[in-house]
């Protein structure tokens, strides 16, 4: 069974979460605060975070930033807002699920077992090699991309992005494909997708009119290749 974190500072809901999960055999630990929270994913190994949004100290999509920054465990937003530009939003920053309030405990398991059963099947697979495209060299173990020799300053998303595309190198992927591989996510719009694209060509010294790693075909899909 998961050992689950639980931040929410509302004492019933995180009450009746900790009996749930205590009740389907899981480690559980919880906190009300996002201070709190970071504390213990820095002492503690976690399988999984829930994490309310509407904490007493810092907002829960700031926490969500903040905990991305010092580790990988998958995060599932337990949340009353329903905003879909906010969900994707979230969802860009990290989140691995989301579940509006108020839910019941068999959908809470179910989106848990599903981001269990992910993040398992990723760590049961081999070490990856580093990926080299022209100049650009990804070490997805590290998590580390350099251009020339010199490491690139990319985001978590900015690198999931880059690190997918150079595991295809010269094939036309799909923005559908994108967003279900790289985002996780079964809808979402163009925007979010170019967004992160113009981040990324601005990190890798290019543009969108003057490409050099990264092609956009319209209509069609995004590719990554080497200057000729």
């Amino acid at each position: 069974m998961a050992s689950v974190l639980v931040v929410e500072d509302d004492q019933f809901v995180r009450s009746a979460l900790i009996r749930h999960l205590t009740e389907a055999a899981h480690t559980v630990r919880s906190v009300g605060t996002a201070l709190e929270a970071l504390r213990e994913v820095a002492h503690h190994r976690f399988d999984v975070v829930i994490l309310d949004l509407g904490l007493p100290d810092l907002d829960g999509s700031e926490a969500l930033k903040m905990l991305r920054g010092i580790t990988d465990v998958p995060v599932i937003i337990a949340t009353a807002r329903d905003d879909e530009a906010e969900i994707v939003r979230l969802l860009n920053d990290g989140a691995d699920d989301y579940l509006t309030k108020p839910f019941s405990v068999e959908h809470l398991s179910a989106r848990m077992a599903a981001v269990l059963r992910r993040s398992q099947a990723a760590a049961a697979e081999p070490p990856p090699r580093v990926l080299r495209v022209g100049g650009l060299a990804i070490d997805p173990l590290r998590r580390q991309a350099e251009l020339d020799g010199t490491v690139l300053d990319l985001t978590r998303r900015e690198f999931d992005l880059l690190a997918f595309l150079a595991g295809r190198p010269g094939v036309v992927v799909a923005r559908r494909e994108l967003l279900a591989e790289v985002w996780q996510q079964s809808y979402g719009d163009d925007q979010t997708i170019d967004v992160h694209l113009s981040w990324l060509r601005r990190k890798l010294g290019e543009t969108a009119a003057r490409p050099r790693y990264i092609h956009t075909l319209r209509g069609v899909g995004v590719k990554l290749e080497p200057p000729l």
